[in-house]
């Protein structure tokens, strides 16, 4: 694509978008930035889009919104008229242009005699994905960019089932959104006429109630929360967000009476004005709920992201003072807790089935196994767990008992298809409670995992490389890493390499073997000892990621063997 052309077909547009104007004419002769919004389309992948807002073909924008939605909206008439009629549902978070972006959407839907509903304010993208279930709609859209600062905007499609949409249907919507030549020809509807037509409905409570009903079959240990819940004392913040809307109520509804709240993060405030990033992984994140914590000798403080799909969670250790845990650890506490208390209960069936990411610690798989559960790993992404569970339904080989990955997200119950913090929030709540009458806090809870399968530490570093080059140089390390196999790392032999673009496992003795999952680009290998590294480029931002895995005997042996293998990996990123 020839930016400067595009750049000139917006600028001699004579019915542009009067602020995209503006900030068009406030980057006149900035060429980095305008080549940046003008060199390609907005790319919409299997997760959907996600970008910078502001005017160009790579930014959020109307006429990007439009477009996208123009696509969804010749995929379900290509369905036929049951799916126009079924519909679409459509949520959004507090972000700048959401609310706009939700409702530009239901205008080019309607076009075309698709019916929309959208909720009448700020949602979480769990209660979408129930939304999609709940009222038969044939596709869902939510209005997010998760956690991204506050300068981005997403867009996210979900599949009838409420899972964010497989690979097949994304591919077959890109197919319509990239036939579009023109981004300015897309139609839109009167919003009004839509709602004389029965087109447009705004929806609320009649979503919420059934949610929040469901929600309550999260608990385990009823009599437990609903007897003794008032014991502890949670401090909750939202982050800004949309995990204040229900996860207070949802919590109150099963017997967590005692909450506390972090007022000013419950502000909706498209800034995020009092941290740097909305993300509940990050203890800066946790700052101000910790002095709340503090202050009111909390037992747990929880934080869901701005869409309220990730739960993050900090804990008191031995010190007395509190700790972030990470995604990994969480993870390992809820499912621990889960498969324990069914087992003792007696309803773990002989089928049942754990779910995480192939980038995801493997401490749950040790959980799992001792239980006597599968474990069974899925590519990275919500919608993987999601296709899995829809299998298990159709052959009825598994019963779904957890689903989560690395990166914060959880789901306990299927009454949902994607990551869910507030059935999270639930979670790791009762699994506080059980630990506090035992005379235990959450921390002891974690030790006592290490003692009994090993200690696991993880690391994510996250290597951002924006604009044209970026994406380029990503792919050009990809690339060099693939071409050259090492053969070990900070000291550590490599036993065998996962390339999952070329779906091949390539062994130490040179041998091979298939790997049965979609292709990604993804590299992953492993020390002799089951460790690992992966490298893997962000689907939704512009940047490259390295996992880390490491088990040892020793907290100190593994945090030893962790720093070895992750310095002389970047040491090799950076040749």
């Amino acid at each position: 694509m020839n930016w400067q052309v595009e750049y000139q077909k917006w600028l001699e547009n004579s019915d542009l978008d009067e602020k995209l104007r503006k900030e068009l004419d406030q980057e006149a002769g900035n060429e980095k930035v305008l080549e940046d919004s003008f060199y390609r389309d907005m790319e919409f992948g299997t997760a959907g889009m996600r970008g910078v807002l502001g005017p160009g073909t790579n930014r959020m924008n109307i006429y990007t919104i439009r477009k996208a939605s123009e696509g969804l909206a010749r995929f379900v008439a290509e369905n036929g008229e049951e799916a126009k009629k079924r519909g679409v549902v459509i949520a959004y978070d507090p972000r700048y242009m959401s609310r706009e972006f939700a409702f530009e959407s239901a205008a080019v839907l309607g076009k075309h005699g698709v019916k929309s509903y959208v909720f009448e304010a700020l949602r979480p993208t769990p209660e979408l994905s129930f939304a999609v279930r709940y009222l038969n709609c044939f596709s869902g859209i939510v209005i997010t960019a998760s956690h991204n600062p506050p300068e981005y905007n997403g867009y996210k499609v979900y599949g009838e089932d409420g899972g964010q949409m497989p690979p097949e249907g994304a591919d077959a919507v890109t197919e319509y959104i990239d036939a579009i030549q023109d981004i300015f020809s897309v139609q839109i509807e009167d919003l009004e006429v839509l709602k004389t037509q029965g087109l447009l409905e705004v929806i609320s409570e009649e979503v919420d109630r059934p949610y929040l009903q469901k929600l309550k079959e999260v608990i385990v240990n009823k009599s437990l929360v609903q007897e003794k819940g008032k014991d502890i004392k949670i401090v909750f913040t939202p982050l800004h967000g949309t995990g204040g809307i229900l996860g207070v109520p949802a919590l109150q509804s099963v017997g967590f009476t005692n909450i506390i709240k972090v007022e000013e993060q419950f502000i909706n405030d498209p800034d995020f004005s009092t941290v740097k990033s909305p993300n509940p992984e990050n203890r800066e994140a946790f700052e101000l709920a910790i002095s709340y914590g503090e202050k009111e000798n909390a037992d747990i403080l929880v934080g869901t992201d701005p869409d309220a799909d990730r739960l993050g969670v900090a804990v008191r250790t031995n010190s007395g003072e509190f700790d972030v845990l990470s995604g990994n650890q969480i993870g390992a506490l809820i499912l621990n807790y889960l498969l324990k208390q069914k087992k003792k209960q007696g309803e773990l069936p002989s089928n049942a089935a754990v779910l995480k990411s192939i980038v995801t610690s493997d401490l749950g798989r040790d959980i799992a196994e001792f239980y006597g559960a599968e474990m069974i790993e899925v590519l990275t992404g919500f919608k993987f767990i999601a296709e899995q569970i829809k299998g298990f339904e159709a052959t009825g080989s598994h019963q779904f008992e957890f689903g989560y990955e690395e990166s914060n997200g959880y789901m306990v119950k299927a009454f949902t298809r994607d990551k869910d913090a507030i059935q999270a929030v639930l979670a790791i709540s009762e699994v506080m409670l059980d630990a506090k009458e035992r005379g235990l806090t959450l921390f002891d809870e974690l030790e006592e995992l290490y003692k009994q399968f090993g200690y696991y530490k993880e690391d994510l570093v996250s290597l951002t490389l924006s604009g044209k080059d970026g994406s380029e140089q990503i792919k050009a390390l990809m690339s060099r890493f693939r071409e050259q196999l090492p053969t070990s790392m900070g000291s550590e032999k490599i036993s065998r390499t996962e390339d999952y673009l070329r779906s091949e496992t390539t062994f130490a003795s040179g041998e091979t073997a298939a790997i049965a999952l979609p292709r990604a680009d993804v590299l992953k290998f492993y020390l002799e000892d089951g460790s690992w590294f992966c490298l893997r480029p962000s689907g939704t931002e512009p940047k490259i990621k390295f996992y880390f895995s490491i088990k040892g005997k020793t907290a100190e042996e593994s945090l030893a063997k962790l720093t070895r293998v992750r310095d002389a990996l970047l040491e090799q990123v950076e040749r």
